[in-house]
């Protein structure tokens, strides 16, 4: 392995962990693996793509959020580390295996067709294929006031109702409405206000960590949580966590296998995303397409067959239903290493900035109380 994993650290430190703990912190639930301080409130600012080690390494822009690292462990996404499997066990507590939003694409079981975490079908019930109640359901049932704060384009989206079901939604689209709502909502008692940004995100995918639009965005998600933070009463804690970070992946250190047929052979479905592939194989298959991968890749990826990636605990429990939506054969990229398809998925190939491995600066989160 030429970089070192870092492995989720589910009933510990995960994403999944923080809604319980703040339950804990409310006084709603009894106890929970992470601790948070105690408060009336909590108001969580999920920033989309704010890798921990992306916050230490630009901090100067951000001087409100690096000021609250020290002394605040880093926790971690799930596997992948990527946003619909990282908000779904952000809501629902759970892991990727038991929630079953396993990666930006998957295998629908019994088809030859892949479901699109972001995008959703309409073919496709939330409710059955995420049957688990929500962690806001949970704290609603026990008293707590659990509202989402978020734009208005996902009220009601498959991944919205699979993730974060249980929870009143606002719909706000700019700063000025998210700050306002928060402020509104978060007075009442034992209150959890959930707010996402997802502009990060969306500038590192098209220009790049470290380019100066993401550098310049920073910046106004550091004054948005500081502003965020001024607002608020004391007796309200803020709480800034992200759902993955991000690594820039240039031309010459991507793979397409558009330009490699050898690495189709076997296969019935290609999916997952470009830092971490689920290959779906024909049958009696798996070996030969794990020889063949590990060929083509050497070092520049982890290849392991299903069995092997649930055994080392990548996705947590895995219950019968959500296995065959993992790969037959899981491919997870090193440092800036990256598989795309110009033919499956032309648009990802467009993206500078990419997630969805277990690298440090994709996997390890901030979770920042002030």
């Amino acid at each position: 392995m030429s970089q070192q994993f870092v492995l989720p650290a589910y009933q510990d430190r995960s994403l999944g962990d923080v809604v319980p703990a703040i339950g804990r912190a409310l006084g709603l639930l009894p106890d929970s693996p992470l601790s948070l301080p105690e408060a009336a409130g909590y108001v969580v600012l999920l920033v989309d793509g704010l890798g921990a080690r992306l916050l230490e390494r630009y901090a100067d822009a951000a001087p409100y959020l690096s000021s609250l690292l020290a002394g605040q462990r880093p926790g971690t996404a799930g596997v992948p580390s990527t946003t619909a499997t990282s908000l779904t066990s952000f809501g629902t507590g759970l892991p990727p295996g038991t929630h079953g939003l396993v990666g930006y694409t998957s295998r629908i079981p019994g088809t030859d067709t892949l479901l699109n975490a972001l995008q959703w079908s309409k073919e496709v019930d939330p409710h059955e294929w995420q049957p688990h109640p929500t962690a806001f359901q949970a704290l609603r049932s026990l008293g707590g006031t659990v509202t989402v704060v978020n734009r208005r384009e996902f009220v009601g989206t498959g991944l919205t109702e699979a993730s974060q079901r249980g929870a009143s939604y606002v719909g706000a689209d700019m700063v000025g409405e998210r700050i306002a709502a928060a402020l509104t909502v978060s007075a009442e008692p034992r209150s959890i206000t959930y707010l996402y940004d997802g502009d990060l995100d969306r500038t590192g995918h098209r220009h790049g960590v470290a380019s100066s639009a993401w550098l310049q965005q920073l910046s106004m998600i550091d004054a948005e949580a500081e502003q965020l933070r001024d607002a608020l009463p004391r007796s309200v804690r803020l709480l800034v966590v992200a759902d993955h970070g991000m690594v820039d992946s240039p031309p010459e250190s991507r793979l397409d296998v558009a330009e490699h047929p050898e690495l189709r052979d076997g296969l019935v479905l290609f999916g997952g995303e470009a830092r971490l592939r689920h290959l779906y194989c024909a049958g009696g298959a798996v070996s030969a397409v794990v020889d063949a991968w590990r060929s083509v890749l050497g070092e520049r990826a982890t290849v392991l067959t299903r069995e092997e990636a649930v055994g080392r605990n990548w996705f947590g429990p895995v219950t019968p239903a959500v296995l065959p939506r993992l790969g037959d054969v899981v491919v997870a990229a090193h440092d800036d290493f990256a598989v795309i398809s110009s033919t499956d998925f032309p648009y990802e190939a467009t993206l500078v900035g990419l997630h969805g491995s277990l690298t440090p600066d994709e996997m390890l989160i901030p979770i920042l109380v002030d």
